[in-house]
């Protein structure tokens, strides 16, 4: 599920916006202006809380990075010089290390201590 709505919410935020922007001065920007990547992320952040919280802790980290990096392929495939699997993995890298460190926040927070899956009251070794 965090597959689905992650691809979605790159393309609400980021999907539409394909085009750089020339300044007067010559140099080139874009696509993506920073109001539209804080709201990818902020976009995110409520399910992959919502998972971690009831301790879907690896369908939150990689089902979210699969698809936030899914949908960048998708949407830079086009990119005639190839660098675009740099840009790619540069996003997978950060979606993954956010996305576990949420999740590691969230299941220390919860006082769970780690990501072993154990249930409350079960004995630990």
């Amino acid at each position: 599920m965090l597959f689905l709505i992650a691809a979605a919410a790159w393309a609400a935020w980021l999907g539409w916006d394909q085009h750089r922007d020339v300044h007067p001065d010559g140099s080139v920007s874009g696509p993506y202006e920073a109001w539209q990547v804080i709201g990818l992320v902020l976009t995110l952040l409520p399910p992959v809380y919502w998972a971690a919280s009831r301790r879907h802790v690896v369908g939150a980290v990689f089902g979210t990075t699969a698809g936030v990096t899914t949908a960048a392929c998708y949407d830079w495939s086009d990119d005639s010089s190839g660098l675009f699997l740099i840009g790619v993995g540069l996003v997978m890298t950060s979606c993954l290390l956010a996305t576990f460190a949420l999740c590691a926040v969230v299941t220390i927070r919860r006082g769970e201590g780690g990501f072993r899956g154990d249930r409350p009251g079960s004995a630990r070794p």
